[in-house]
């Protein structure tokens, strides 16, 4: 079987048609695929702060300044607290008089 040079050289260029093709048929679904897989990011909602008197003095980090005397006021007022959030039973604003257990009788 023999085959003459245009017969060849006519096979070549189909063959790089269709891979060309091809090519972007393949490059145009994964950017299709790649573009709908991508979801918008939902705008977080924005955290409430607990209300602070305007007057109160901050540190960076968003503590009470304890060198200011109107947040000690407040600290005292409300006692101080462990880590947790319960009363802290070494401070004497934290104890409360023990009452004496009732006697039956």
């Amino acid at each position: 079987m023999s085959f003459d040079t245009q017969t060849i050289k006519c096979t070549l260029r189909k063959i790089n048609h269709m891979k060309r093709i091809l090519t972007l048929l393949a490059l145009a679904i994964g950017l299709t695929t790649a573009t709908l897989a991508q979801t918008k990011p939902s705008t977080p909602a924005k955290p409430t702060t607990a209300a602070k008197p305007a007057a109160a003095k901050v540190k960076a980090d968003g503590t009470p300044d304890m060198r200011f005397k109107e947040n000690k006021e407040a600290v005292k007022a409300t006692g101080q607290k462990k880590a947790d959030g319960t009363p802290d039973m070494r401070f004497k604003e934290n104890k409360k008089p023990t009452t004496p257990p009732k006697k039956k009788g």
